[in-house]
Formats: C-alpha cells, structure tokens, sequence
C-alpha cells in the first residue's frame, strides 16, 4: 500500500465535495487508510512520518476552505433575505423597467422607447405572445416618451395581453439595429430565488431587481 496514492484519491473526493458531512467522512475514510497502513508497513522500512503530517495538513486546509465556504453561503442567505424584506415595501408601488406591455381594455400605454443616437427613422414593433408582429409604428426619432394605443395594423383594438415592445433603428433606409422599450408596471410581489431578488408586476411580467431602473408611488 502506497500513502501517495490512498492520499491523492481521498484529497480528490474532498475537492469535488461542496457540504461539511462529505468532507468530514472522507476525513474518516483517510484517517482508516493511514491507520490500516501503518498497521500493515514494513518494520524494516517504515513510512515517512514528514510525509504523513504533509497529507494530513494539506487535507485540514482542505477542510478549512470548505467550513468558510459554507459560512459564505450561509452570510450571503442572511443578506439576500435582509434585501427581501427591504424589497417588499416595493410591493403596491410602480416601476420602470425593459418588460412586455400590459394590455387591457385598450388604454393607452405611456412607454420609454429607447431610440438609437444618429437615427433618422424609429420603427415601434409590436409583437404579441405567438412571437407575431401585430403592428409596425413609426415614432419622431427625438421621442423620450411616447403614448401608445393598442391597435393592430388595420387601426382595429389588441386583445388583451401581453405584448413586447421594441424599436428598429434607421439611418438613410438601412437598419441601424434594436433598442428596448421600458415602460412601468405595478408591482404585485417580490420574490427572492437563488440568492437573487425578482420582482413580479400585474400580468405575471418577471424583472430581475438589477434590471429595474426606477420606482414612484
């Protein structure tokens, strides 16, 4: 029986474990290795004892680098639900972000169209939740803000649903490329999921918390 290799292969299996139970059984897996070793080594030839505290220190930093990562997750646990119950306030409030429009009733939408800088023509986009184009709108091109009505090609009112919203960009009949339209939503919910924070708007529209760039009353 060689140390090295009984070592090697018990320092391998703790590498690949991410929880303190797996690295504190192959830590007893090692242990009985080294002592069934030196129960069966030669008298003439004894191991290397230098060795031995070598292995045996290397897998105790082992050991050491998995407690602090579990204590990191665990601290990053406590941030994210201090940041959720700091979110949730939010519920009720509106907020801006790149998201589907809402429609309902065919009210009008106030939307941010986000038009690209040396446009000489800006294309609304209207697509609905088949991934079909329901209406093409030409937008002033200096438009910060724009009122859009929900109607189909023909003039005629959108069912109600969801709806994205983008904005082709062009320059002497060439496409320049695609913005996003941001517009706001009411807020119904914060969730916090893996250790990120969601915010979930009327209609079912799902926005990472990063993404969301303004909130009102």
């Amino acid at each position: 029986m060689q140390i090295s290799s009984a070592s090697s292969a018990t320092q391998t299996t703790a590498s690949g474990t991410t929880g303190s139970s797996s690295l504190t059984s192959d830590f007893q897996t090692f242990l009985r290795l080294m002592t069934t070793q030196m129960q069966e080594q030669d008298p003439l030839s004894p191991m290397d004892s230098t060795q031995f505290l070598s292995q045996l220190a290397s897998f105790s930093a082992v050991e050491q680098q998995t407690l602090t990562n579990s204590q990191l997750s665990a601290l990053n646990m406590q941030i994210g639900a201090l940041g959720l119950a700091q979110a949730a306030s939010w519920v009720g409030s509106e907020a801006r972000a790149v998201m589907p429009a809402l429609v309902e009733g065919g009210t009008p939408i106030p939307i941010l169209p986000q038009i690209a800088d040396g446009a000489d023509r800006a294309v609304l986009v209207v697509t609905d939740e088949d991934g079909m184009v329901v209406n093409r709108i030409d937008l002033p091109v200096d438009a910060e803000s724009y009122h859009w009505t929900p109607s189909d090609m023909t003039g005629g009112a959108l069912p109600d649903g969801l709806y994205d919203l983008t904005v082709e960009n062009y320059r002497d009949g060439t496409q320049l490329d695609t913005t996003a339209v941001q517009l706001y939503g009411q807020i119904t919910e914060v969730q916090g999921l893996a250790g990120d924070l969601t915010v979930i708007f009327d209609g079912g529209r799902e926005v990472p918390m990063a993404e969301v760039s303004a909130i009102r009353a």
